[in-house]
């Protein structure tokens, strides 16, 4: 008897749990009717874990730790050790999704971030859900080649993206990125490079701790849908 192809189809409701950290701005709670412009950051393969604590190692959980008066919400996942950021863009959408619901976000200031692994894990997670970001600051990541690539490069097409790598980077190589930004720019992309020439996979430190990175955010605004007419 002959092999025959089959599909098995079938829908399937999984639950999601995802560990955050939350960081509200210091006015939040004396500005009710305020509507506050968001991070949603992504740390690197380090942190992974069921340790909150690890989170705040790097990046934006470790800014808000450091200095007072951080200007946005912050939302910061953790991943579990079993798992990796571009494995969970659905988990990302989700967690981001409810937290729209929860907090006063600014839907059209929502910015994505990530380091190293979390610089993977905003490329994909951007070009699987582009409507929901106003921009995205992807740091020494890259993104995995596969058949869906050019669809991916092509969703990003119309976000503002900063991307930041070292030119020494050993880890992860600033081609990633480089070939990232040529692939968009070919295409007409709203996207930018800085390669630090000095600098090897940590080029997250200095990055974060650029006022001019956050001026740069605060002036990126996603578009509001248009109303249907009626």
């Amino acid at each position: 008897m002959s092999q025959t192809a089959q599909v098995f189809e079938e829908e399937v409701v999984k639950k999601v749990s995802i560990k955050y950290l939350l960081y509200l701005p210091e006015d939040y709670d004396r500005k009710p009717n305020a509507k506050w412009p968001t991070i949603l950051f992504l740390h690197g393969m380090g942190e992974r874990g069921d340790n909150l604590e690890l989170v705040k190692k790097h990046g934006v959980p470790k800014i808000v730790e450091e200095k007072p008066g951080f200007p946005f919400i912050a939302i910061s996942p953790q991943c579990p050790s079993y798992s990796m950021w571009p494995m969970m863009v659905d988990e990302l959408r989700d967690l981001l999704l409810d937290s729209l619901k929860r907090y006063r976000i600014d839907e059209t200031r929502v910015y994505l971030t990530g380091l190293s692994m979390g610089g993977f894990g905003a490329w994909h997670l951007a070009s699987a859900y582009p409507e929901l970001f106003a921009a995205v600051v992807p740091i020494c990541g890259g993104m995995f080649p596969d058949e869906k690539f050019q669809e991916r490069i092509r969703a990003l097409k119309d976000i503002p993206i900063w991307i930041f790598h070292g030119a020494k980077d050993e880890l992860v190589p600033v081609d990633n990125s480089k070939q990232l930004y040529e692939a968009l720019k070919k295409i007409g992309g709203k996207v930018r490079l800085t390669v630090y020439p000095d600098l090897g996979h940590d080029s997250w430190t200095v990055t974060y701790d650029n006022p001019k990175l956050y001026e740069w955010l605060l002036k990126q605004r996603k578009r509001r849908p248009r109303k249907p007419v009626e």
